[in-house]
């Protein structure tokens, strides 16, 4: 397995496991050709599935199989997600978490259960790609059909048009909806799911989360248009963290009577989405939504301003109260039509839950979104910027992140972020 530039993939997917071999791929194979009685392989070929900045919980390799059944010869193409076993930030980070035992409950009860929902109502919505295989033990491995041959992409070079837009909110509209039902009368259906992102063992340690406030003020100190800016930053430099935390913790921990609580995506992010267009004429005809690793019960704002951050790009987050018109018409329609029975959420509360993840959301701009832009450019991937300083330091001088903060934070502190609990 020899990817033609190295620089491009995250180094612990240069080199498949051992493991990967003609036993394994044939367990594998068996276990969705339940009744062949004559299996044989004839060729196996690994790369890595993705490009650095796409993901960091898992490795991940796609596989082209090519195997003999009953006579017949086959190709499968495959996408595996395993827990990462190299010494190192990222297994130091997800080693204690349960993101495997999540999405493999979500890929094999919970979505299936979602989509049967839409059927019943005449709603042909994907929400998932096919799932092959999966393990816990000896070794955790997730194992997907590879949808590109089916025509869908990761978007490459370019940001979601509003087309693309719409198709994603309208999923997880769809999906939200069918959680808050199930949520509001079998809220122990979701009990297995608590571990967000920021919820998960050790996350308090994350040197990359947990000192980007730091990063930023140093940076802001060099520049004389955002000094005013600067007593805004300290004030909430001790509570920015541990307010995005509470935020993930809060339907465990300290619910509120009158918020808005779903099944969360928890990653809702354009690399977590592949798209697909007719070839002819470029019309979208799906977007399929990936990885369910970080999916939680929380509040159903969070989705929301995650994808303000990790989905939109600058001119399209001038347009969010208008994606969330969107979304919402189209979560409360879902709702009637899958015959929820309850008082039925308002858009004007959800506006207000908004402001009450004020940390959360300053989280994001602070910590996320310039380390999301420089993952765009390629050059840069988690694993830099969990481990080096210098990276992470590097990242909040990049000119496009400070001309967004420069258009922001005036929009936070009209808002009244910065003021005091």
């Amino acid at each position: 397995m020899a990817p033609n530039n190295n620089k491009n993939y995250n180094a612990d997917e240069l080199e498949a496991p051992a493991w990967l071999n003609d036993e394994f791929f044939t367990k594998v194979l068996l276990n969705f050709e339940t009744d062949a009685k004559d299996l044989q392989l004839r060729k196996t070929e690994l790369s890595p599935a993705t490009l650095k900045g796409d993901h960091y919980a898992s490795v991940m390799f796609r596989a082209t199989v090519e195997y003999k059944c009953d006579g017949e010869v086959k190709t499968k193409r495959m996408i595996m997600k395993i827990m990462p076993s190299q010494e190192g930030h990222k297994k130091e980070m997800f080693e204690e978490s349960t993101i495997f035992e999540t999405e493999i409950g979500m890929y094999t009860k919970v979505i299936p259960r979602f989509e049967q929902i839409l059927r019943d109502i005449g709603d042909d919505t994907v929400l998932k790609a096919p799932i092959l295989f999966y393990e816990l033990s000896p070794r955790k491995i997730i194992i997907f059909e590879d949808i590109v041959p089916l025509g869908y992409e990761v978007l490459r070079g370019r940001c979601v048009n509003n087309e693309e837009i719409k198709l994603a909110y309208l999923k997880l509209a769809k999906w939200h909806a069918i959680s808050y039902k199930i949520n509001f009368e079998e809220p122990e259906y979701f009990e297995s799911y608590r571990q967000g992102l920021l919820t998960m063992p050790k996350i308090e340690e994350n040197v990359f989360m947990s000192q980007a406030i730091d990063l930023l003020i140093q940076q802001v100190e060099t520049m004389p248009r955002l000094q005013n800016y600067l007593p805004h930053l300290k004030s909430i430099r001790n509570k920015l963290f541990k307010g995005a935390i509470n935020s993930f913790k809060e339907y465990q921990e300290a619910r509120k009577a009158n918020a808005y609580y779903v099944l969360c995506h928890g990653d809702f992010h354009n690399k977590n989405m592949m798209f697909k267009h007719d070839p002819s004429s470029g019309k979208l005809l799906d977007v399929m939504l990936l990885d369910y690793q970080l999916s939680y019960v929380g509040p159903m704002i969070n989705d929301l301003i995650y994808s303000y951050y990790m989905l939109l790009d600058s001119e399209h987050r001038e347009d969010f109260p208008q994606w969330m018109y969107f979304y919402f018409t189209h979560f409360k329609e879902t709702l009637q039509k899958i015959g929820f029975e309850g008082p039925l959420p308002k858009l004007v509360d959800l506006h207000e839950q908004r402001t009450q993840q004020k940390y959360f959301e300053l989280f994001l701009l602070i910590t996320f979104l310039p380390a999301w832009m420089a993952f765009r450019d390629g050059d840069t991937g988690p694993d830099e910027i969990m481990s080096s300083d210098d990276t992470r330091k590097q990242i909040y001088a990049r000119t496009d992140f400070l001309e967004e903060l420069e258009k922001l934070l005036p929009k936070y502190l009209h808002l009244g972020y910065f003021e005091d609990d």
